[in-house]
C-alpha cells in the first residue's frame, strides 16, 4: 500500500491496513489454523505449539515486495506465504501448516482481522468526534444563525443545532459500524469442508470453524462465504455511512468559513506554498477527499459481490482486497481527521450575527406570513416582503400597517425569537442516556385453587 504521498487523509491510520498489516494477519490466521486443529482434538500440542513459535516471527522477517512478486504466479499472496511458512516449521510439525484450508480462507480472514482492528479505531475517533459535537452543541445551542436552503438563506436557525444535526448521523454511523462483527472463513477448496472432514472426521470438521474463529476473536461463520460476499459489502456499506457522516461537518466547515462567510473556521488551518495570508481548512479538504472516493469503493464491493460466481470467482474476489484495504484506510484517516477538526472548530459568533442580519430582517419572512396573513391577506404580505427586498425598512413598513398596531414588531422581526424546537432539539440530541430500566421484580406466585374452591 502507497505511504499516501497522494491522498494524505490516510496518513496515520494506515498502518493499520498496510501491505504489511496484511502479512502479518495471514501468518496469524495460518498460525490460528494450526492450533484450531487441536482445540477440535485431531492435532497434537506439541505439533501446534511447534508452529506457533515457528510462525511468531515470520511477518517481520518476510519482505513484502518479494511476497507480491510471489503472489503473480498464483493469483494470490497465500500460496508462496504457505511455502516459506512451511519451510521454516521442522519436518514433524510441518503438515499442520495450511492443514486442509484454501487461499480463500486464509485470505479473508485476515482481511476480516484486518477490519475488526480498523473498526476499533475508528470506533475511538467516533466516540471523541461525538463528545465534540455534543459539547459544541451545548455551548452553541442559542446562537441564533442563518439556515441556508440551496445556497440561499431561508429561516433562523441556531449553531447549536446545526452541530446535533451532525451529531445524529454521526451516532447512526456508529450503530452501524458497531452491528459490524467480522466472521472467520473456513470452507476448504470448494467450501465443503471436506477435507477437513478426511483429514479429522465429521465431527472435528463441523466444529473447526468456530475454533478457527475463537482463536482469533472473530464471529463464527454460520457457514462458508466464499461466494457469498455480505461479510464485505455489509462492512463496506458501514465504512461509507461513517465517512458521509463526517463529509457533512467538513462540507459546512468548508462552505461557513469562506471569507466572506466567516462563521466558522478551523482551529489550525493549513498553509499555502505562494499565499501567506491563507488559512486553508486542510482536515475538512482531506475529509472531503475521502468522502469522494469512499462510495465508488462501496459500489466496487457490491459489484465484486454480484460477480462472485461458481465456488471462487474469477477475478471478483481479487478485486476485493485492494478495494477494501483503500476503503478500510480513508475510512481511518476521515473519522480521525474528523475528530480532530471539530475538538478544534471556532465559531465566530461575531460573523454569525452579521450575516443573520444581512436581509434586514427578510430572514423572518416565513413567519411574517403566518401573523400577517389573516390580518391584512396574501397579497398585501407579498408586497410588503417585496418592498423590503427592494430595500425598505422592514421594521418601518410593518408598523405603518394599521392592523399591526397591537403586534410587537420588535419581537415578531427577532431572528432568535423564531428557532420553533431547536432548543429542545439540542437538549434531546445532547442529553446523556438514559439508565436502563431495572427488571421487573417477578410476580407473585398464586397458589392453586382448592377443589372446594374450584367447585
Amino acid at each position: 500500500m502507497t505511504a499516501g504521498l497522494l491522498a494524505p487523509v490516510i496518513v496515520g491510520g494506515d498502518g493499520t491496513v498496510t501491505d504489511a498489516a496484511v502479512l502479518r494477519a495471514l501468518v496469524r490466521a495460518e498460525s490460528a489454523l494450526a492450533r484450531a486443529w487441536t482445540r477440535v482434538g485431531v492435532a497434537p500440542d506439541a505439533a501446534t505449539i511447534a508452529v506457533t513459535k515457528a510462525l511468531a516471527a515470520a511477518a517481520d522477517e518476510i519482505d513484502v515486495p518479494e511476497l507480491a512478486a510471489a503472489a503473480v504466479a498464483g493469483g494470490n499472496p497465500v500460496i508462496p506465504l504457505v511455502v516459506l511458512l512451511k519451510a521454516r516449521v521442522a519436518a514433524d510439525a510441518r503438515v499442520w501448516v495450511h492443514r486442509g484450508a484454501t487461499s480463500q480462507d486464509i485470505l479473508d480472514t485476515a482481511l476480516m482481522l484486518i477490519a475488526r482492528d480498523a473498526l476499533a479505531r475508528i470506533a475511538d475517533s467516533m466516540a471523541a468526534l461525538e463528545a465534540g459535537l455534543t459539547a459544541l452543541a451545548t455551548a452553541q445551542r442559542d446562537t441564533a444563525a442563518a439556515a441556508r436552503t440551496l445556497t440561499q438563506h431561508a429561516v433562523p436557525t441556531t449553531v447549536g443545532l446545526r452541530a446535533a444535526v451532525w451529531l445524529h448521523g454521526v451516532r447512526r454511523a456508529v450503530a452501524r459500524l458497531a452491528a459490524i462483527d467480522p466472521p472467520a472463513q473456513l470452507g476448504g477448496a470448494g467450501g465443503t469442508l471436506a477435507s477437513f472432514v478426511q483429514i479429522g472426521g465429521a465431527d472435528a470438521a463441523a466444529a473447526l470453524p468456530a475454533a478457527f474463529a475463537a482463536e482469533l476473536g472473530l464471529a463464527t461463520p454460520a457457514a462458508p462465504w466464499h461466494t457469498t460476499r455480505w461479510p464485505v459489502t455489509e462492512l463496506g456499506d458501514a465504512l461509507v455511512q461513517a465517512v458521509d457522516a463526517v463529509a457533512v461537518i467538513a462540507a459546512d466547515v468548508t462552505t461557513l468559513g469562506r471569507t466572506e462567510v466567516g462563521e466558522l473556521s478551523e482551529g489550525a488551518g493549513g498553509g499555502s506554498s505562494a499565499m501567506p495570508q491563507k488559512q486553508n481548512p486542510a482536515e475538512s479538504v482531506l475529509i472531503r477527499s475521502a468522502a469522494l472516493r469512499a462510495p465508488q469503493l462501496g459500489a466496487t464491493l457490491h459489484l465484486a459481490a454480484a460477480l462472485a460466481v461458481d465456488e471462487r470467482p474469477d477475478g471478483a474476489w481479487h478485486a476485493e482486497w485492494p478495494t477494501l484495504q483503500d476503503l478500510l484506510a480513508l475510512a481511518l484517516g476521515a473519522t480521525a481527521h474528523a475528530a480532530n477538526l471539530v475538538a478544534g472548530l471556532q465559531v465566530h459568533t461575531d460573523a454569525v450575527a452579521r450575516n443573520l442580519a444581512r436581509t434586514g430582517g427578510l430572514i423572518v419572512a416565513e413567519r411574517l406570513s403566518l401573523v400577517l396573513t389573516p390580518l391584512i391577506g396574501r397579497e398585501r404580505v407579498t408586497a410588503l416582503v417585496s418592498a423590503a427586498s427592494a430595500g425598505g425598512d422592514l421594521a418601518a413598513l410593518v408598523r405603518t400597517l394599521p392592523e399591526a398596531s397591537d403586534l410587537n414588531v420588535a419581537d415578531l422581526l427577532d431572528p432568535a425569537a423564531y428557532t420553533g424546537l431547536a432548543g429542545r432539539l439540542v437538549d434531546d440530541a445532547t442529553a446523556p442516556p438514559a439508565p436502563p430500566a431495572s427488571p421487573a421484580p417477578p410476580a407473585a406466585a398464586v397458589p392453586p385453587a382448592s377443589p372446594e374452591e374450584s367447585a
